[in-house]
């Protein structure tokens, strides 16, 4: 996985600000379906942590965290959640510093293929995921498909995908990988 250095994490804050602003909007709107009350939703590779402070406005009842491999990134995203209550960290995916069976819903947005072992990680998502707890994973449409499935499925056995177009985007460029645990 990229860990990406100062220049790189300001440079991908400016372009996340202006270009995924709808992708965050998207996935917001699946958070809010999927989770209840209350929920504890984890944000793997937060990067500059805005998809979180969308949600932290958006719902205030969450219990939300953000994991990113760069101190970079969660430099920059403590910075634009100052106001907010969210908990980030510096972590790896294949090593989450979470309880077994702590998070209702997990959500990554276009990260998931800097992951280098997905059956790793699929493994932890799985041992931190609550019974009933949940999973969408968005990222690139052809970022590595089938790896990404098969490394999802082997854990979780059923894999739902959801080709996502964001608006003014002629192509749908991403895929929305759900899972239930």
């Amino acid at each position: 996985m990229t860990t990406f250095g100062y220049a790189q994490s300001h440079d991908y804050d400016r372009r996340a600000t202006r270009l995924l602003t709808g992708l965050y909007r998207r996935i917001a709107i699946d958070v809010d379906t999927r989770t209840t009350d209350s929920a504890t939703v984890v944000d793997l590779g937060t990067g500059p942590g805005k998809l979180l402070s969308h949600l932290a406005g958006r719902r205030p009842d969450l219990h939300l965290h953000g994991i990113d491999r760069s101190p970079h990134m969660i430099d920059i995203a403590r910075r634009t959640s100052a106001e907010q209550q969210i908990e980030l960290a510096v972590a790896d995916v294949t090593e989450l510093p979470y309880r077994e069976a702590s998070i209702d819903f997990v959500v990554s947005s276009l990260s998931m293929h800097e992951w280098p072992d997905l059956p790793a990680a699929a493994t932890e998502l799985r041992r931190v995921l609550r019974p009933g707890g949940a999973a969408g994973l968005y990222d690139f449409r052809f970022a590595r498909t089938r790896r990404i499935q098969r490394a999802l499925g082997a854990v979780f056995g059923s894999v739902d995908t959801e080709t996502v177009r964001l608006p003014r985007h002629p192509v749908a460029l991403i895929t929305c990988y759900r899972v239930t645990a």
